[in-house]
């Protein structure tokens, strides 16, 4: 007997879209890739030889249930270094990947009903994250004309006595927009736990990502390793969390993951402490695909009304195609055999959008983008 909240889950639309590209792959057809939010990149040189030391060295053992203490050293100095704030390497818990972090966060906030903000569009998990917990995601709609920043009075009249936290994530997945500060400073004044998802910073190519630990420490950082040092493979995150809330999300840790895998750990501290000069390189071939497709995107009439400057993603409106995104994303796959993300996986605010991602070779997003002018023109 399945229990209907595991009936009840959403997929992760963008997933599908994978598996029916590869589908078509097996067929021989070839298919742009535009849709998955994964570095392109081989992990840095110093990552890869840290893993293979690893193995030579015998470090494939249990950690820590917290993580590996030189790792979580690393990430409180990177902190510090970066964003100019104190974190104790004690608040830190290394996890396996950004999701569990998630989980666990969310595991020491939530019981049965009580309520978690998100906006939408947001990234696609989080509310099935919550409603897994018993708890109730309370969306938040954002707007394109906004940058999809935050309204903190719209935030104002949803927060009651059952709201537990207020997530958010900048930069942001799907629209690769950055939250700013005024507004991180205004939602730091509900006096509700911020949960910050700050997976895609270092991917910035116009202004600066803030921390929330620069403005509460009543927050949650949650952040890994798969995006800036194209480690998604190797499954290595960590939460940042205030002091009080450590111990029983370590309990949970042991529970649920006992601990983050060893080899990545170090894969963790060779990337934090060698790995500046690859990652620089390949944020800057980013900034240039970013450009061109925006670029590229205008041309085919389409209005970016606040151009993103972060993560790899452009969230693109095309309602005056079609409010139906899933429809059309798919219909662009099997006829221009490129693939597309429909906006409607990132909630029902995001319908009538499509997300392109730039997490690909210039060559191959100007032949997606090419095929694409050929199917609008189609469809005139």
């Amino acid at each position: 007997m399945i229990v209907q909240k595991a009936k009840d889950i959403k997929p992760f639309i963008v997933m599908e879209v994978l598996e029916k590209a590869a589908e078509m792959e097996k067929r021989g057809i070839n298919v742009i890739h535009l849709e998955v939010g994964e570095p392109d990149f081989n992990v840095p040189a110093c990552v890869s030889d840290a893993v293979e030391n690893a193995f030579k060295e015998g470090r494939t053992h249990y950690t820590h249930s917290l993580g590996d203490p030189e790792l979580r050293e690393e990430i409180s100095k990177r902190y510090h270094n970066i964003y100019g704030v104190e974190v104790s390497p004690d608040q830190i818990i290394v996890t396996s990947g950004s999701s569990p972090a998630i989980l666990l966060t969310l595991g020491v906030l939530c019981d049965v009903g009580d309520e978690v903000i998100i906006s939408d569009p947001g990234y696609a998990c989080y509310q099935n994250f919550i409603r897994f917990l018993n708890a109730k995601p309370v969306k938040i709609p954002v707007f394109e004309e906004d940058g999809f920043q935050y309204r903190p009075a719209e935030i104002q009249k949803r927060i009651t006595a059952k709201t537990k936290a207020i997530m958010i994530n900048s930069p942001m997945n799907p629209t690769g927009n950055l939250l700013s500060a005024e507004v991180m400073q205004e939602l730091v004044k509900f006096n509700v736990p911020i949960i910050s998802d700050e997976i895609y910073h270092g991917l910035v190519y116009e202004g600066r990502a803030h921390s929330i630990l620069e403005f509460s420490g009543n927050a949650f950082v949650l952040n890994g390793f798969s995006k800036l040092f194209a480690m998604t493979g190797l499954r290595l995150g960590y939460v940042v969390a205030p002091k009080h809330c450590i111990r029983p999300m370590q309990k949970l840790q042991q529970n649920l993951f006992i601990c983050a895998g060893s080899t990545a750990q170090r894969a963790g501290i060779a990337a934090l402490q060698s790995a500046g000069n690859e990652v620089a390189k390949m944020k800057e071939v980013y900034n240039q695909r970013r450009k061109y497709m925006i670029e590229r995107l205008v041309q085919l009439g389409f209005d970016i009304k606040v151009p993103p400057t972060g993560a790899f993603y452009v969230f693109v409106n095309v309602k005056h195609i079609s409010y139906n995104s899933y429809k059309l994303a798919f219909d662009i796959l099997e006829k221009a055999h490129v693939g597309v993300t429909p906006g409607v996986d990132f909630g029902e605010n995001g319908e009538g959008f499509l997300r392109f991602s730039y997490a690909n070779s210039i060559e191959n997003i100007k032949e997606g983008l090419d095929r694409l002018v050929k199917y609008f023109e189609l469809l005139k």
